[in-house]
């Protein structure tokens, strides 16, 4: 394996050398479609964030690491994803995701950059590091179309990357909605790197469904809403899959979407395809009583070959008759 990944790694690295000189620190050095679905590995500047999908021995993991290290990479943190994540990751966060790196010094936060945006990383304790790579053309595309001195919703916000684009973009008003305070908190942390203002009342906490209820009960309405879901979440108001109920949160969002405005769908589900995501888009426009055009359909970034769980949709909601 060691001598392998030698002769890998380094061909993978050089693949992406191209994204440093377009202003990206952060990026996919290797996607699992290039490992056998062996493991994934991910820069974030001079921190290397190693993924697991195998079970190996502390052994094996050493050299992984080492090779990993190779690369320039300082500190190399792991982690360990099991197929069923979802429980593991409450009961053996320790494990899954060790708060110390495999190889190097620790380094708790490291500011990196995606097309010159600064972002804040954090790749010590939990499997989810504060930015998703293979959602970048995603933000790109809201850097690129964001209303500029119109009114943005940005909701699952996590560590409001969405939104920081839209506010970068030009427009007004953005807010910023998601389930966890300490997220929230983050984002607005990222919105400070780049010398935005960050008022509490632009980063709003609680659950998606009951805030859309409420902004439609207000009469708010936006001309962009980014819908950027996880396949699973549990909440106090009940469990959302998005192969189940994707149609009624674009439905909702409708409610809040201005005539002519836009609407940015991203669903990860691997096993929901395309056709079945658009279907699902379809109705739940129908719902809304909104006529719709999807104006651009793209996935995961090019350090993401081969990979088809991302599906991204640029909506158009016109109203309807």
């Amino acid at each position: 394996m060691p001598a392998e990944l030698d002769r890998l790694l380094p061909r993978l690295a050089d693949r992406r050398a191209h994204l440093a000189a377009a202003g990206t620190t952060f990026c996919r050095l290797a996607h699992t479609s290039e490992t056998a679905g062996l493991f994934a590995l991910d820069r974030a500047g001079r921190v290397g964030v190693l993924s697991l999908y195998a079970d190996l021995s502390a052994g094996q993991e050493q050299l992984l690491a080492a090779a990993c290290a190779r690369l320039g990479l300082e500190s190399v943190y792991l982690k360990r994803r099991p197929q069923e994540a979802r429980h593991a990751a409450n009961v053996e966060r320790e494990r899954l995701s060790p708060p110390q790196p495999i190889r190097g010094e620790v380094q708790e936060e490291v500011t990196v950059l995606e097309s010159g945006v600064p972002y804040l990383i954090r790749p010590g304790p939990d499997l989810s590091i504060g930015l998703f790579g293979d959602a970048r053309p995603a933000r790109e595309w809201v850097r690129r179309h964001a209303p500029v001195g119109g009114r943005v919703l940005n909701t699952f916000a996590y560590t409001c990357g969405f939104g920081l684009n839209a506010a970068l973009a030009g427009a007004q008003t953005v807010k910023n909605l998601d389930l966890s305070r300490k997220v929230l908190a983050w984002g607005q942390e990222n919105y400070t790197l780049s010398g935005l203002p960050a008022p509490d009342h632009d980063f709003l906490y609680g659950d998606v469904f009951d805030w859309l209820g409420r902004l439609q009960k207000r009469g708010e309405l936006f001309e962009l809403v980014v819908l950027d879901p996880p396949s699973f979440a549990r909440s106090k108001v009940g469990v959302w899959r998005s192969e189940r109920d994707y149609a009624r949160l674009l439905a909702q969002a409708a409610a809040v979407t201005a005539p002519g405005g836009q609407v940015l769908a991203l669903c990860n589900h691997a096993g929901l395809s395309a056709g079945q995501f658009e279907k699902m888009l379809e109705a739940g426009a129908a719902q809304a009583g909104r006529r719709m055009n999807i104006t651009d359909r793209f996935g995961a970034g090019e350090d993401y070959p081969g990979a088809g769980h991302l599906k991204v949709r640029a909506l158009r909601l016109d109203p309807g008759g």
